[in-house]
């Protein structure tokens, strides 16, 4: 049994939304961002990087959390892009801390 990944819930674009950035989706976002997934952290933390990657972390945590390919792409596109810089990055670094220090986890149960 695979363990539940963490997942962040946030408002984008017209509804909350989920991203969860899966291992599949971790492979991909190294491969299209040139980088490791730790370089990647290191450089977003610091506040250094590309406007790609912060749209690739978007796009991929969509997909991860079970959107479709497609609806992710128009989603980043239409709400993402022309986002200023500081509100893009705002949104796109918890999706990233999310996978790399784990999130909150519900408790099953007690209701709280």
């Amino acid at each position: 049994m695979k363990p539940d990944l963490p997942s962040h819930r946030q408002f984008f674009g017209d509804a909350p939304r989920s991203f969860t950035l899966t291992t599949p989706m971790i492979v991909e976002l190294e491969r299209v961002c040139g980088t490791g997934i730790g370089s990647l952290s290191r450089r977003l933390f610091q506040g250094q990087f590309a406007h790609h990657e912060l749209l690739a972390v978007l796009r991929l945590g969509l997909i991860g959390a079970g959107e479709r390919p497609e609806v992710a792409a128009s989603l980043v596109s239409t709400y993402a892009e022309p986002l200023p810089i500081t509100d893009l990055y705002l949104i796109a670094l918890p999706v990233l801390e999310t996978r790399m220090f784990g999130g909150k986890t519900k408790k099953k149960g007690r209701g709280k």
